[in-house]
């Protein structure tokens, strides 16, 4: 697979090199800042990704722990590539987090929705709809720039080496009729389509199953390709999401979605399934206004 040179995830792997080498060398993040001349917080968010770090300053820290030559320069190449620009930078102000810059670099997601389809799959109606429900104190420019960030972020779904998707929609996803029922059963219609994919994979977790393994919560578990990236989960809320790391909470977070997935109806009876809603849509089985007897 070739490399995704997203900036996001060179930082963060950036971040793990130094770090595995400074432990390697015995000396603390403390020892680091006071021969930098700079604070430990500083040297500690470079090392977990969360902050760029100059080439300069890569160059200085190999220095302490003994690196010089090819391992350095290698190191410092990552640095300056780490400090490049993704095509979503000019969007940054309605962004929160690093999530598009992981998408960008990951082989593939897994996914489990309980309300909304993917952002990976929406159509630009259902998106527009859904982030003004959303967000009904943002701007109308503020719900263009999310919108244009959220199809962009689409071609990772049909370039030369796409991303492997596989999504699971609590049957609420597909009920609802999102931006009304024009937009829904066109939302619908292009699930089917992206189902064609030999790289997507969806499926339904019927309202007859009663309670799983999801429950929890909506989750995104991203895997790369590269043996030195490790696998991260993304649990979104309101206010961004939560990134979790740690090799038991990703292995709690696989085993949620393996049994969500064996819960679910399979994917070819779930795109018929979808197929069948968007031309016999769940809502219309309910008058509008209407309460339940």
């Amino acid at each position: 697979m070739t490399e995704r040179r997203s900036p996001t995830i060179r930082r963060r792997r950036l971040g793990a090199e130094l770090r595995r080498r400074r432990e390697a060398a015995g000396v603390t993040i403390e020892g680091v800042a006071e021969e930098l001349e700079c604070s430990a917080s500083k040297i500690s968010r470079i090392e977990t990704g969360h902050t760029s770090a100059t080439p300069r300053d890569v160059r200085d820290m190999l220095r302490i722990y003994g690196i010089v030559g090819t391992e350095s320069d290698e190191l410092v190449q990552i640095a300056r590539e780490a400090r490049q620009k993704g095509w979503w930078h000019p969007y940054s102000t309605v962004l929160t987090g690093a999530y598009v810059g992981l998408e960008a670099a990951a082989g593939s997601i897994r996914a489990y929705e309980q309300q909304v389809v993917p952002g990976l799959l929406q159509t630009e109606e259902y998106a527009r709809a859904m982030i003004r429900a959303a967000r009904p104190d943002i701007s109308v420019e503020e719900v263009d720039q999310r919108v244009r960030v959220r199809l962009g972020r689409q071609s990772l779904l049909s370039q030369d080496d796409p991303i492997d998707l596989w999504v699971v929609l609590d049957e609420a996803v597909v009920s609802r009729p999102v931006g009304g029922d024009a937009v829904m059963r066109a939302q619908l219609e292009r699930l089917v389509e992206a189902a064609d994919l030999p790289n997507v994979t969806l499926q339904i977790l019927p309202f007859e199953v009663g309670a799983h393994a999801g429950m929890d919560g909506t989750f995104t578990i991203l895997d790369f390709p590269e043996a030195g990236d490790p696998d991260v989960v993304y649990a979104e809320n309101a206010t961004g999401g939560l990134f979790l790391e740690k090799s038991d909470e990703l292995q709690k977070y696989i085993f949620i979605f393996d049994h969500i997935r064996a819960a679910a109806i399979r994917p070819e009876e779930s795109v018929a399934l979808i197929a069948k809603l968007a031309k016999e849509p769940l809502w219309k089985w309910r008058p509008k206004g209407s309460a339940w007897t």
